[in-house]
């Protein structure tokens, strides 16, 4: 069975840091590009940076780029989201998700709560 638990979500101020972590396990982790995404209040999904499984280039959406960084750690089945600089369009909750990211994708595992607020 494919899980995936995010974590490390945080109420924190404009401005603050947060890191979180994915820990995935019933695939094999190495092989697969993982994603962050995050859905705000009645929004939709949205994908926010990618690291792929073989060069571990990593890609985001704009307005992340220089404030978030994507990691993994293949030893451990696990990604990172280092968010720096985080701002009030932050507040999500952010998933992670193994394989291609599609608009129609819908994250399986658990999210966690991200809230940036003064």
């Amino acid at each position: 069975e494919v899980q995936l638990q995010a974590s490390g979500g945080g109420s924190v101020q404009p401005g603050g840091s947060l890191k979180l972590s994915c820990k995935t396990s019933g695939f094999t982790f190495s092989w697969y590009a993982m994603n962050w995404v995050r859905r705000a209040p009645g929004k939709d999904f949205e994908w926010v940076a990618s690291v792929n499984s073989d060069d571990e280039n990593t890609f985001y959406i704009d307005s992340v780029r220089g404030r978030f960084t994507v990691s993994r750690d293949d030893a451990k089945a696990t990604t990172y989201l280092q968010m720096n600089n985080l701002k009030l369009e932050d507040t999500a909750v952010y998933y992670c998700y193994h394989g291609r990211w599609e608009s129609s994708s819908v994250p399986k595992g658990q999210g966690t709560q991200v809230t940036v607020s003064s």
